[in-house]
């Protein structure tokens, strides 16, 4: 009987201590916030832009309208402190604002010239919204990114979240922004986008509404000297960066054609790895580095054979030449006009040079702009495609 009793109690006071639904949210209470973005106003306030969705519009294609209905609604707040303007925003929101899934942080042009610790430091700090955001720095102000719209996904910010993932370009999440501001070894660089007009929608049913309209696209990076935004790289320079850096490697590289020079032929990055061999002696500082990349050659412009293996040769040798080319550009660019280690060259002085890192790393950008860099590139063609030479080229 008394070991009844106990099983009975210990039944009674488990289910008591078992966690309830008291803190449940319903989705019909939530504003659900798919993109954020902060500028400065010229009252030197901060304003907070969310972009939320429209719940109905995501229950499915059907439901969508595709521009009979909208799917989001973009609402702007200001304060002091994003903390403020957030509270501002409640009397315009009639549901609970949720963070959780944004996906993307957009900070204007003119604030990150200000400096991104006055935006960072909220989003890292709150609880909601997660560190894995992209973020992204505007060309122009944050609120008219987030006010545009795009024609094959719902949201921009949606066009936004899938062109970073897609690594169309450079792409930083908030944590590794974090974790750059915090180290001494690499300056920070950011996505850059802009609303440009790109597009056309034609067809029946398409009478009301523009032809052609401003969307979203990616346009290099923004250059920043600890949190503040000093200038600009474009997409050409930018995909150097990301050689220099030892990112993974994608995109194309066209080079001269070896027998018709004014013709042109593009190779396809396969593969590619990056080392940066650093070299000091007390003095004077010095990196060398090395370039390897693989590639496929996609199309060509001439009449040319270009299986031979001679061929194949200049083509490996020219596209070398073209990665060293752009790699000197963007690091010309970085040490002489900017003055800031972009590239991590930091990091691999740190791994190699521990004591003498704690002398300079306070100075670590003056000793990077004077530091000579070598670079060195080794390019190899793999295939050629199912085609020896262009289609209609006759035979010899």
């Amino acid at each position: 009987m008394l070991k009844k009793i106990a099983v009975l109690l210990l039944l009674i006071f488990l289910t008591s201590s078992l966690a309830g639904c008291w803190n449940r949210k319903e989705i019909t209470d939530m504003a659900i916030v798919l993109g954020t973005g902060v500028d400065w106003t010229a009252e030197g306030r901060l304003r907070l832009t969310v972009q939320i969705a429209e719940p109905g519009a995501f229950a499915g294609e059907e439901a969508a309208g595709r521009g009979e209905e909208a799917t989001n609604w973009v609402v702007s707040a200001e304060g002091k402190t994003i903390e403020e303007a957030a509270r501002n925003l409640a009397p315009k929101v009639p549901r609970n604002i949720f963070w959780d899934h944004c996906m993307i942080l957009v900070i204007g042009e003119e604030m990150a010239r200000k400096g991104t610790n006055l935006v960072t430091n909220f989003f890292l700090r709150s609880r909601e919204p997660r560190e894995i955001m992209w973020v992204l720095v505007a060309k122009g102000e944050a609120k008219d990114f987030l006010e545009t719209y795009s024609d094959l996904e719902k949201t921009s910010a949606q066009a936004a979240n899938l062109l970073t993932r897609m690594r169309t370009g450079y792409s930083v999440q908030l944590w590794e922004l974090a974790e750059m501001l915090a180290g001494k070894g690499v300056q920070p660089v950011v996505t850059r986008v802009e609303v440009k007009e790109a597009g056309v929608t034609p067809g029946p049913g398409q009478e009301m509404k523009p032809p052609v309209h401003k969307q979203v696209e990616i346009s290099g990076v923004g250059v920043f000297k600890e949190e503040k935004l000093i200038g600009w790289l474009d997409d050409y320079e930018t995909r150097a960066l990301l050689w220099l850096k030892g990112e993974p490697m994608e995109g194309v590289i066209t080079v001269p054609d070896p027998g018709e020079p004014d013709k042109e032929v593009s190779i396809t990055i396969r593969r590619g790895s990056t080392k940066v061999v650093p070299e000091y002696d007390g003095k004077n500082l010095r990196f060398a580095v090395k370039v390897k990349m693989e590639g496929d050659m996609v199309e060509q412009q001439s009449r040319e054979n270009l299986a031979k293996p001679e061929m194949i040769k200049v083509l490996e040798k020219e596209m070398a030449e073209e990665i060293k080319k752009r790699a000197f550009i963007t690091l010309e660019k970085a040490q002489k006009e900017y003055g800031v280690d972009i590239f991590g060259f930091g990091d691999a002085f740190h791994r190699k040079y521990k004591k003498a890192w704690r002398e300079l790393k306070n100075r670590w950008d003056t000793e990077f702009a004077e530091a000579e860099v070598i670079i060195e590139a080794e390019a190899y063609v793999r295939e050629i495609g199912l085609l020896s030479k262009r289609a209609g080229t006759p035979e010899e």
